[in-house]
C-alpha cells in the first residue's frame, strides 16, 4: 500500500491545520478554566459569604464564653433582628448551647450539616444549613445556620448559561472566521479582482504582493496569474505591433503596383514586377505569421538528439545555391562530437535565419564560421561573420521584429523578421539567443540543452527530416 504524499511545509494545509488545532485547543482551555470559574460562582458560597459567617460563628463562640447559656441566648435574639433565617449554636453532643433545646424539626435538620467549602447544587430544595465551627476552639461549639438568601450562589445562573454557552463560543467562532477570511477569502477577492479586470481588457491589473510572496498555493497561484497577465499584456502588444507594421511595410509594395499598373510598361516588364512584388508581399506575411506563431503557440515541440555539423552541413548546401557562396567560405569548426537536445526543424530554422542574416551583411568575399565548447550540461555555439558589425547600443534591438539598421529598403535585405523568428525559436526549446560585437564582425551566441552522449550516426544531409524551402 502506497501512503499518499504530504503537502509541502509551506503548504496551505499546514496553514489551515494550524489555525484549526489552535482554535480546538483553545477552546477546549477555554471549557476547562471558565468551567472551573463557573463552578466556583455557582456552587460554592462566595468569599464575602464565607467572611460573614466566619464572623456569626466568631460572635457566638464570644458570647459562648462570656455568658456560658445566658450569653448565647443574649446573642440569638440580637441575631434575630440581623437575620430572618434560623440561627442556633450547639455542642459536640448536637444539643443547643442556649437555654432553649431545638425542637423536633431543628434537630431533624441538624442530621445534615453543610460546611463553608460543600458545594450548593442548584437541585437543593430550599436553603441548606451550614455548620461553621468556633473559629479559636472548634470542639467547644459550632454555629448552626440556614444560608441566607442573599448568599445562595449561581443567582446569576441563566445569565452565565448564555454567556458560556452562547456569547463565548460565538466569538472564538468568529475569530476563527476572520482568521480564515484573510487566509482564504482575501487572496481568492484579489484574483476575482484581476480577472475581472481582464475581461475590462485591463492587462495591466497585478495582484498586491501581499498574495505572491506568499509560498503556499494560493501564493504560486497568484504568481501564476501576474505571470499570465504579464504574457497576455505582452502578445496583445505583440500582435497589435505586428499589425501596425505589416500594414506599413506592404504599403511600400502596394505603392509599386499602383504605379507599375497605372504606367505604360511593357507587359512582360509588368508580369515581371508584379511577381517580384506579389512574392517579397508573400514572404512578408508568411514571415510575420511565423513570428506571431512562434510568440503564442506553447504546445511541447517534439524532442531528439540533433548532430550540429549534419545540420550546418544541409544548411550551407542551401544557402551557397541561394547566395553564390562557395562552400569555403562557410566554415563549421564543431566535430562530430556536438549533439544538442531540441526540435530539428526549429533548430534548423533559427540557424538558418542566422546564417542568412551574416551571409547578407558580409562582404562578397567574406567567411562565416560556426564554433563552440561544452559548457556542463549545454552547448554554446557562436556564429560570426565579417561585416560591419552592430553598435552596442543596437545589439538587443537587431532582435525586434521589422527592424533595419542598415536602411535597406523593405523586401531588398529582408524584412528584419529573420533574428526575431531565430530567437523565439530557440527560447522555445529552452535555449538562449544574444548577440555581441567580437572579431571584424558580428557574432551571435546560442546556448541549447546538450544531448546524452551518444555515437555519432552518418553526416549525410539527406539523413535529416528537416525540409529546406528552395
Amino acid at each position: 500500500m502506497k501512503w499518499p504524499e504530504l503537502p509541502g511545509r509551506h503548504s496551505l494545509f499546514w496553514k489551515l491545520a494550524f489555525l484549526l488545532v489552535a482554535f480546538c485547543l483553545l477552546m477546549i482551555w477555554l471549557s476547562w478554566s471558565w468551567g472551573r470559574y463557573m463552578e466556583q460562582k455557582n456552587l460554592f458560597l462566595s468569599d464575602e459569604a464565607r467572611g460573614t459567617l466566619t464572623g456569626y460563628a466568631a460572635e457566638a463562640e464570644q458570647a459562648w464564653n462570656q455568658g456560658q447559656s445566658a450569653g448565647v441566648d443574649a446573642w440569638l435574639q440580637a441575631m434575630a433582628g440581623r437575620e430572618r433565617h434560623w440561627v442556633g449554636v450547639i455542642g459536640r453532643d448536637l444539643q443547643s448551647l442556649g437555654s432553649y433545646p431545638l425542637s423536633e424539626a431543628e434537630s431533624q435538620h441538624l442530621t445534615f450539616l453543610r460546611g463553608l467549602d460543600w458545594p450548593v447544587s442548584r437541585h437543593t430544595r430550599g436553603l441548606p444549613w451550614l455548620k461553621i465551627p468556633f473559629p479559636n476552639d472548634p470542639s467547644a461549639g459550632s454555629l448552626v445556620i440556614e444560608l441566607p438568601q442573599r448568599f445562595k450562589p449561581g443567582r446569576y445562573r441563566v445569565f452565565w448559561r448564555v454567556l458560556t454557552n452562547g456569547v463565548i463560543p460565538g466569538l472564538f467562532t468568529l475569530l476563527l472566521c476572520v482568521g480564515l477570511y484573510r487566509l482564504l477569502v482575501v487572496p481568492l477577492n484579489q484574483l476575482r479582482e484581476q480577472a475581472n479586470a481582464w475581461r475590462a481588457d485591463q492587462l495591466n491589473a497585478r495582484l498586491s504582493s501581499q498574495t505572491t510572496s506568499r509560498q503556499d498555493e494560493l501564493g504560486e497561484l497568484g504568481r501564476a496569474f501576474d505571470q499570465m497577465s504579464e504574457r497576455l499584456q505582452g502578445t496583445v502588444a505583440l500582435q497589435q505591433q505586428l499589425l501596425r507594421d505589416l500594414s506599413h511595410e506592404l504599403r511600400t509594395p502596394l505603392s509599386r503596383l499602383r504605379v507599375a499598373c497605372d504606367g505604360e510598361q511593357s507587359l512582360p516588364a509588368l508580369r515581371e514586377r508584379l511577381a517580384r512584388e506579389v512574392d517579397g508581399m508573400q514572404r512578408l506575411v508568411d514571415d510575420t505569421l511565423q513570428l506571431a506563431w512562434l510568440d503564442t503557440e506553447r504546445a511541447p515541440l517534439a524532442e531528439e538528439d540533433i548532430q550540429i555539423q549534419a545540420l550546418w552541413e544541409m544548411l550551407t548546401e542551401n544557402a551557397c545555391f541561394e547566395s553564390a557562396w562557395s562552400n569555403t567560405q562557410l566554415h563549421c569548426a564543431l566535430d562530430a562530437s556536438c549533439w544538442v537536445r531540441g526540435n530539428l526543424n526549429t533548430l534548423a530554422q533559427a540557424l538558418e535565419n542566422i546564417l542568412r542574416n551574416a551571409i547578407r551583411h558580409s562582404p562578397a568575399g567574406g567567411r562565416v564560421l560556426l564554433d563552440g565548447q561544452r559548457e556542463g550540461e549545454h552547448w554554446l555555439l557562436w556564429l560570426e561573420d565579417e561585416g560591419p558589425g552592430v553598435a552596442d547600443a543596437d545589439l538587443q534591438r537587431i532582435f525586434d521584429p521589422f527592424t533595419r539598421l542598415d536602411g535597406s529598403r523593405p523586401g531588398n535585405g529582408g524584412f528584419g523578421l529573420g533574428l526575431s523568428i531565430a530567437r523565439n525559436a530557440v527560447q522555445r526549446q529552452g535555449g538562449q539567443l544574444w548577440a555581441e560585437n567580437a572579431g571584424r564582425g558580428l557574432r551571435l551566441n546560442m546556448r541549447l540543452r546538450a544531448a546524452v552522449a551518444m555515437e555519432a550516426p552518418s553526416t549525410e544531409a539527406d539523413s535529416l527530416p528537416y525540409i529546406v524551402k528552395p
